[in-house]
């Protein structure tokens, strides 16, 4: 199905009812499977832990964006499974309503990718990313068989993302490399770093303090009395 058909089929679905401007719930479907949901809520734990000290952006997974110029709910929307809108405030939504968020679309979008989905999300999706929502970094990931693309938008066209020596990609609008980790899509530091989870940070600092202390013992000295 091309975007027109798409577009035009979902035109034709209660055209004559428009949506007061109030928040407009999602209405995405349950996720394809448990993997599904774990690399979402992954991603999201990370981002926002990264950025813990940042207002300026909203993530979120497996919500709708509703993009009608006409302001319906019943045409044009979308769920992608993780996205990422810069520049705006950082709060709680029932979706994104492209109408009430000053018109801005997601930097960056990641689907993943499902026995049911996957050409969906490679091809009409895709399209859509690029010709409608203009998102600059769109991505897939298959959580089983680890297939992993990136592309980024150049002069109105997806150009394929060339992986690093680690066969990690970079998201220029995050200023961070996806890539494949312990079997699920993590982010990385410029530098290659693992960006941590939370419950990850506090186990380094555990790890680090254990070291620390076998060290003072070494040199006679109680880390209890410090």
């Amino acid at each position: 199905m091309t975007i027109a058909q798409e577009l035009d089929s979902q035109q034709g679905i209660c055209q004559d009812v428009i949506f007061p401007p109030g928040d407009l719930y999602s209405d995405e479907p349950p996720l394809e499977t448990e993997l599904h949901l774990r690399q979402i809520i992954l991603l999201l734990t990370c981002l926002e832990w990264l950025w813990r000290d940042r207002n300026d952006f909203y993530a979120a997974g497996n919500l709708t964006i509703y993009y009608s110029p006409h302001q319906r709910k019943s045409e044009y929307f979308r769920g992608p499974d993780f996205f990422v809108v810069l520049g705006t405030e950082r709060k709680t939504r029932k979706s994104w309503v492209v109408w009430q968020e000053d018109g801005k679309y997601p930097n960056v979008i990641l689907e993943i990718l499902s026995d049911s989905t996957a050409n969906t999300d490679k091809g009409l999706k895709k399209e859509i990313y690029q010709d409608t929502f203009r998102t600059l970094d769109y991505f897939w990931f298959d959580p089983y068989t680890q297939e992993f693309a990136g592309f980024h938008l150049v002069d109105g066209e997806y150009q394929p993302l060339q992986p690093n020596e680690q066969g990690h990609l970079w998201s220029q609008q995050l200023g961070l490399y996806l890539g494949a980790y312990q079997g699920l899509l993590r982010f990385f530091t410029r530098d290659g770093q693992l960006v941590p989870t939370p419950e990850e940070t506090a186990k380094q600092a555990e790890q680090k303090a254990e070291r620390l202390a076998a060290k003072l013992r070494e040199l006679n000295i109680d880390p209890d009395t410090i």
